[in-house]
């Protein structure tokens, strides 16, 4: 995984993170209910809690969940400010090919010579 100069998550990391639908579903759980155990997310989805760890250890990487221990359970919780970061930064790519799609049209637009 790569790191901004900052030392945040990179946003390819964390699309990459968000590339599979079960790491979304994941996400999406604990940024609705605020925090959930490997095992209690394993036991609303369609895979096992040993899948449910490793895809949540992906989301880690990325930033997009932090784990706190109690007791014996590692409790995880959503942490979507990369995924902010990730967002900015697409809107920014956004506009940035806007504005050369722009200079194409008007361009391709100008009366030329003969």
């Amino acid at each position: 995984m790569s790191r901004t100069a900052e030392g945040e998550p990179a946003p390819e990391d964390v699309l990459v993170a968000l590339a599979d639908p079960v790491r979304r579903d994941v996400l999406t759980t604990l940024a609705l209910e605020g925090g959930a155990t490997a095992t209690s997310l394993a036991a609303r989805l369609p895979v096992t809690r040993q899948a449910v760890a490793k895809h949540l250890a992906v989301l880690d990487r990325a930033g997009l969940v932090r784990a706190r221990r109690a007791g014996r359970e590692v409790r995880y919780e959503a942490d979507l400010e990369p995924l902010k970061r990730t967002t900015r930064w697409m809107d920014a790519l956004a506009a940035r090919w806007e504005d050369r799609l722009d200079a194409i049209k008007e361009l391709s637009e100008e009366d030329t010579p003969p």
